[in-house]
């Protein structure tokens, strides 16, 4: 049986996850060092919660693709009982 690939850094949720933590953590630093203005939001630091509501959603994000990877199949069988499905194309050799 073929050892079988993981989808890794390629596993959108690993993006999307790390794109989650970085907004939470800039969220977060400023919601500690920057003023909190909770005079807009009254009384509620929106900065600091964002932030840290984020980062908890990021973090899930990258330990569900860790827990659970997606596993990328060495090859792929034919399906020809599908007509809506459109045949491979060939790659075009390079002409020298």
């Amino acid at each position: 049986m073929a050892d079988n690939h993981k989808a890794g850094a390629f596993d959108i949720r690993n993006v999307i996850g790390a794109l989650l933590a970085i907004y939470g953590v800039i969220l977060t630093l400023m919601g500690l060092l920057a003023d909190p203005e909770t005079d807009k939001t009254e009384g509620v630091n929106a900065n600091l919660w964002a932030g840290l509501a984020l980062l908890v959603v990021g973090v899930a994000f990258v330990a569900w693709a860790r827990l659970k990877p997606i596993v990328v199949p060495e090859d792929v069988e034919h399906v020809g009982d599908d007509p809506t499905r459109p045949a491979p194309r060939k790659r075009r050799r390079a002409e020298s």
